[in-house]
């Protein structure tokens, strides 16, 4: 009974300095984060949020190789041909065909990893006077949250003479600038939405759309350069009967037909948008609001319209994604109540109180126990505790804490240990 006794008095100084399950918790959570590692959209974040991508940005993949297959086939075909006939001509060929390939390699990487124009997202809904409409998530909010706050679905606000409606997002919680729009895809707002476009994995809006013209316009350049090219290398090379000519080089065959069904999408695609330029149209406000048959209060003029797109300067982004995300006193815990925090603020003081746990009281830094101090009555509490349980010598050297008695030990404390925020998926 001596050595329990010994054995105890060393145990109660480890309880008053062994740190508990949730303060390791805290202490491996408190790092610091940046915006992209919280943000609540889809978007995926590379090389430290420099790169942001859509959900679907594995389908660069397909479009890399229906561009680059083709393409690398048909210089291959040219470096062979530079020994048997033409050297210059066919030397020149080559370089044309490797410099619109990588060109548009180039417009496709800054289309695809480029921000397109997210919005930042608001907290808690903005403020309005004389409201009766409210939206279901809104209700589902105020409920939450015990607020009165209403606000209308769309806002008329004044555009180059013209009465613009502007629409609120219920997810964003904002009202949406003109020609903006939420891309159900990405889950985000954004500015001067045109489209989400799965063969870019990401959304067409203000600060990419001028790349994803080139992009498109160059693929229409580089398949016309191979079709027309494989036919001229075909003649060349294998004179002027076309039996013969598909019989002896079956590549330039293949060739030419993928590039002739391909144009037809993509040069299609390239008309449609220069037809949009001209007009200062979206993709969107051509199918949702038909300007052909109205009056557009966006468009400048033929000549303003192609300034504003190929000239005008790309503004800068709205949104950091590599600045810090501020600290907030619960931002780490991955819980439904902390997210109401941060998404609309501070719920009242009835969250902040100690929450009870049968008679064991529990807080944000863990389950509360009394400290065990080196004196006689702690020490026969502990052997009271030691000869109830019956533990033996390797049992207690085994026990790191005791539960005082008056305070009735939790039968089972769920902890959520990820440190990841909820809504940033």
């Amino acid at each position: 009974m001596k050595k329990l006794m010994k054995m105890g008095r060393k145990k109660s100084g480890h309880v008053h300095s062994a740190p508990s399950d949730d303060d390791t918790m805290f202490s491996h959570d408190s790092k610091p984060k940046r915006i992209y590692q919280l943000w609540p959209g889809n978007n995926k974040f590379y090389c430290g949020g420099r790169l942001v991508f859509g959900p679907d940005a594995s389908s660069l993949l397909l479009t890399t190789a229906m561009i680059g297959g083709p393409a690398l086939t048909f210089c291959i075909r040219m470096a062979f041909l530079i020994g048997k006939s033409y050297p210059l001509f066919h030397s020149l060929v080559l370089m044309g065909a490797l410099l619109l390939t990588l060109l548009d390699f180039i417009f496709l990487f800054l289309t695809s990893s480029r921000d397109p124009g997210i919005i930042p997202r608001n907290k808690e809904a903005p403020q309005s006077e004389g409201l009766d409409m409210m939206t279901q998530s809104l209700e589902w909010v105020n409920n939450k949250l015990g607020n009165n706050t209403k606000v209308p679905r769309t806002k008329d606000i004044l555009v180059n003479g013209y009465t613009v409606k502007v629409k609120f997002c219920d997810t964003c919680l904002l009202y949406r600038p003109p020609r903006a729009s939420h891309c159900s895809v990405c889950n985000n707002c954004v500015q001067r939405f045109d489209h989400h476009c799965p063969w870019v994995g990401q959304c067409i809006a203000l600060r990419n759309y001028p790349y994803f013209i080139c992009f498109i316009t160059t693929s229409t350049l580089l398949c016309l350069y191979v079709f027309v090219f494989s036919w001229v290398s075909m003649l060349e090379v294998h004179g002027k009967m076309l039996l013969m000519v598909i019989a002896d080089d079956s590549i330039f065959v293949v060739l030419i037909l993928y590039c002739f069904v391909v144009v037809w999408f993509v040069g299609g695609l390239t008309v449609f948008h220069l037809y949009l330029i001209c007009t200062n149209q979206t993709t969107y406000e051509n199918f949702r609001y038909r300007y052909d048959k109205r009056e557009n209060p966006y468009a400048k003029g033929f000549f303003k319209n192609l300034y504003e797109l190929f000239f005008a300067k790309i503004p800068p982004p709205t949104i950091n994604f590599r600045d810090w995300a501020p600290e907030e006193p619960d931002a780490e815990v991955g819980s439904i109540a902390s997210e109401l925090d941060r998404a609309f603020g501070p719920r009242g003081d009835k969250y902040d109180m100690e929450m009870e746990i049968g008679d064991c009281k529990t807080s944000k830094a863990g389950l509360r126990l009394q400290t065990l101090d080196n004196n006689n009555n702690n020490n026969n509490i502990i052997e009271e505790s030691v000869k109830k349980k019956g533990l033996s010598e390797e049992t207690a050297g085994s026990t790191t804490a005791f539960c005082i008695p008056g305070i009735q030990e939790p039968g089972k404390i769920t902890r959520n240990s990820s440190s990841v925020d909820v809504r940033s998926r």
